[in-house]
């Protein structure tokens, strides 16, 4: 066997074979990095996607009113009078005809029996005038009497008889006087504190004993510019009810609802608004007459109206975008233009349409127009979430 023998060996043959190991580990360097570069890579980032809705929407703006009740009554005495008694617990609820304060009523009495002995007097004159009168009818026939005689008979029995209505009219009056010490409430409500107490002196027409408002139910007073009025009368022209959001300051959302049964016939030129009413049940007695309440109104209804999550809108200083995803699964930044909250959801008034995706969660990790993304569907809204709680954007 013979050696090998490097000397014999041609010079271009190792240079061959040198240049082919060399290719080769060129080739397997290039292939560990492509596996490298390939493995470090990472694949589209995941985001929710949620498809543009398109419906119909009745938008709502809010309004600061103040409770006041229908019926707020100043109690005065009809007659004049030394309290005798207040009936009531100063704020409590009455109902109409309850007793109040009552006035002494002996004086009142004691004109009540003078009134019933002059009608008694009164009654006895005319039985009498009466009678002669028939007589004197009788007698003139048969020429006993003057006519002077007749005549002063009949006047007489007409004089008795107006004697006796007068009478009757003062009796009446006593007795109404005497009623009045009777001091009641007009309205069912709620009373105010006792402005005179037992043992004062009240005078007729004059003396405010206490105050009567009216709690069930309430009114709710607010005023609208004309914009929103204009939309508002748009509303009622269709014939509809229109039920209204109350909630008092410091309740959270509009717990109680509410019916607008009013609307002022002109525009207050000064403040350039319009005076609304609403009907506030209020068996509970949890509204006060002179309360502020937020009232939350209907001003408009859109019938297709292009509606997207809150989330999905992005801030670019003073313009706001959405991030919109393509059938290639890229992103593209949308310029939109916002019109009103509607619960969770924004109206879009420019810049969208129906079928369109946008991204709803995890715009943080999109960080350039056109970058592909894994898109997730969700829904727009959550499970029973409303459509007609609106407020100015």
């Amino acid at each position: 066997m013979k050696r090998f023998d490097q000397k014999r060996m041609p010079r271009s043959g190792l240079t061959h074979g040198l240049g082919v190991m060399l290719v080769i580990a060129l080739l397997t360097g290039c292939d560990a990095h492509g596996e490298a570069e390939s493995a470090s890579t990472p694949p589209p980032p995941e985001v929710d996607v949620a498809t543009v809705l398109v419906e119909p929407v009745t938008l709502r703006e809010t309004f600061t009113g103040r409770v006041a009740s229908p019926q707020t009554v100043q109690v005065r005495p009809r007659v004049s009078g030394y309290i005798d008694e207040v009936a009531f617990e100063e704020g409590e609820l009455v109902e109409a005809g309850d007793l109040l304060f009552r006035i002494d009523p002996r004086p009142y009495e004691a004109r009540v029996q003078a009134a019933k002995a002059s009608l008694a007097q009164a009654q006895s004159q005319r039985r009498l005038t009466d009678v002669e009168a028939d007589r004197s009818r009788q007698l003139i026939q048969k020429h006993m009497i003057s006519q002077e005689q007749h005549d002063q008979r009949q006047a007489a029995a007409l004089n008795a008889r107006a004697q006796q209505a007068e009478a009757e009219a003062a009796l009446t009056s006593a007795e109404l006087d005497l009623q009045y010490t009777r001091v009641t409430a007009p309205v069912a409500g709620r009373t105010g504190r006792a402005m005179i107490t037992q043992g004062n002196l009240a005078s007729a027409d004059q003396s405010v004993l206490t105050t009567l408002v009216s709690m069930d139910p309430l009114y709710v007073y607010f005023d609208s510019n004309e914009t929103e009025a204009q939309g508002t009368q748009t509303l009622m022209a269709r014939d509809e009810p229109l039920t209204l959001n109350i909630g008092l300051t410091g309740e959270t959302g509009f717990p109680h609802q509410g019916r607008l049964d009013f609307v002022d016939n002109q525009i207050n030129a000064d403040t350039g608004t319009l005076r609304y009413r609403a009907v506030l049940p209020n068996p509970d007695g949890l509204f006060r007459p002179g309360q502020f309440a937020r009232v939350e109104m209907p001003v408009a209804h859109l019938e297709q109206a292009v509606l997207v999550n809150r989330k999905a809108v992005l801030a670019n200083q003073d313009r706001r975008f959405v991030y919109v995803v393509g059938n290639d699964a890229t992103v593209t930044p949308r310029q939109v233009e916002l019109g009103r909250e509607v619960g969770e959801l924004v109206v879009i008034r420019d810049g969208l349409k129906a079928g369109e995706r946008v991204i709803v969660n995890g715009t943080q990790k999109v960080f350039a127009p056109g970058m592909p993304v894994t898109p997730n569907p969700v829904a727009m809204r959550e499970p029973n979430a409303g459509n007609d709680i609106a407020t100015r954007s």
